[in-house]
């Protein structure tokens, strides 16, 4: 794996090349700007990276012309401005499109999985890794430690035994420390769980009204980054992995959530229109690997409306 760094500095290009590859779709971009990213192209790691993030954008471009809405569109100006705006038109579809197609998150992760897919992959070191649908990972090992950067989604986490090197998974603004340990991070829209099936870990939150504690074996440990409380309650390390399986197994849990492991599978996205609606809850096992068994459940179950429209459902 690359070091530690060298993946801060390659993050930091991304963050760049990005920027760059939507400032000079500007027509109005000053003549000093292009001077400066003249300066930047020089460097050919900068040079590198940025023909990746073309292809990325290529990849918008080439949703853009599927889209028959789009592709049609005719561009035949009778003024100055016109020309302006029909290029700012398309790089405003460009963008979303590329935004749509992930590219941010490409350009940051070393390994992200599909809806439809819930891959294992083995580290360097020897540590096994298995992601949930919809995330991503970023790695960083050097010779003295090694960092796990979960950006988006679940993982579970075998971590080979290398005392000299640290093992540490980080989501958000949470620090995961295994102690010689096997455990899972869920990096959610309003928290983060850690679930402990074997040994104990040290949990860091630097919002947290507790700076550090310890979490072991046939815990569960969620951190709420509102209100910033941690909560520690024994739990079935089978039912809490039950996502490996495809399945959700919930006790009396908000109906929020459970959306949110069924859109882990949803290419889509799913809305829940109304507060109200997101603190109903629900208990059982669920099937979120399969969309439309999972919904047909949850309708059944509360009484609830579904309307989809493309890519989107509304609950109501």
């Amino acid at each position: 794996m690359r070091g530690n760094r060298a993946n801060q500095v390659q993050r930091k290009r991304n963050r760049e090349a990005t920027d760059w590859l939507l400032r000079n779709r500007d027509p109005a971009q000053p003549v000093e700007e292009k001077a400066h990213f003249a300066d930047w192209l020089n460097d050919p790691e900068n040079c590198r990276t940025y023909r990746i993030a073309e292809a990325l954008m290529g990849d918008a471009r080439s949703a853009i012309q599927s889209d028959p809405a789009l592709r049609n569109i005719r561009t035949e100006p009778r003024s100055r401005a016109k020309p302006v705006l029909s290029a700012m038109l398309l790089l405003a579809c460009a963008a979303a499109s590329f935004l749509a197609l992930d590219g941010p998150m490409r350009l940051r992760a070393d390994a992200m999985s599909n809806a439809d897919e819930m891959p294992v992959l083995a580290l360097e070191d020897g540590s096994i890794v298995q992601m949930n649908a919809s995330s991503a990972i970023a790695v960083d090992f050097d010779e003295k430690r090694r960092t796990i950067r979960l950006l988006r989604g679940q993982a579970f986490f075998q971590v080979a035994s290398v005392p000299s090197r640290p093992f540490t998974v980080e989501a958000g603004d949470t620090r995961v420390t295994a102690l010689g340990t096997a455990f899972d991070v869920r990096y959610g829209a309003l928290d983060t769980g850690v679930t402990v099936t074997e040994h104990t870990v040290l949990l860091e939150s630097s919002g947290a009204s507790s700076p550090s504690m310890r979490v072991s074996e046939g815990e569960q440990a969620t951190y709420d980054r509102a209100s910033g409380k941690t909560q520690i309650q024994a739990v079935d390390g089978v039912a809490a992995l039950a996502w490996q399986r495809g399945q959700l197994a919930v006790e009396n849990a908000p109906l929020s959530y459970v959306i949110e492991e069924i859109g882990r599978h949803f290419s889509g996205r799913i809305i829940l229109a109304g507060s109200g609606l997101a603190n109903r809850r629900v208990s059982g096992t669920i099937t979120v690997s399969d969309t439309t068994a999972a919904l047909s459940l949850v309708r059944q179950a509360l009484g609830v409306k579904m309307t989809r429209v493309g890519p989107l459902i509304v609950i109501r």
